[in-house]
């Protein structure tokens, strides 16, 4: 599986900005798709992420009620819709992948090493 960001770009406070993560490569049901981000001088941190075949979806706190993860089965796309966007939402946001259906904990949902198909990043920022 190959992932392929794009979307990001520079946005004033307040903004919107929808990512996109193109799959290819045989993506059936039984991947974990997820969207992490690093700042300048921190450690990447998760975002998001959608169970492929389930659309069951899981957020970070501080994007709850701002940013949107979704899936088009039909195009193998993920996105990403972020709202509202804050200067601290600034960062390179990678999609990732992990082949498996779901996850019994959310912690696994966060944790970046679970997660074996990695795209490039695409940078947001986000200007006050």
């Amino acid at each position: 599986v190959q992932l392929q960001a794009s979307g990001g770009g520079l946005v004033q406070a307040g903004g919107s900005l929808r990512l996109s993560c193109a799959a290819s490569g045989n993506i059936v049901s039984s991947y974990v798709m997820g969207w992490f981000r690093q700042a300048p001088r921190k450690e990447r941190q998760f975002v998001a992420a959608i169970t492929w075949g389930g659309g069951s979806t899981y957020y970070v706190d501080s994007v709850k009620g701002r940013f949107t993860i979704s899936r088009d089965n039909g195009k193998n796309t993920v996105y990403l819709q972020m709202n509202s966007l804050k200067p601290e939402d600034t960062a390179v946001y990678y999609c990732a992948a992990v082949r498996r259906p779901a996850y019994s904990d959310y912690s696994q949902y966060r944790d970046y090493s679970q997660y074996g198909h990695w795209g490039q990043g695409t940078l947001v920022t986000v200007s006050s």
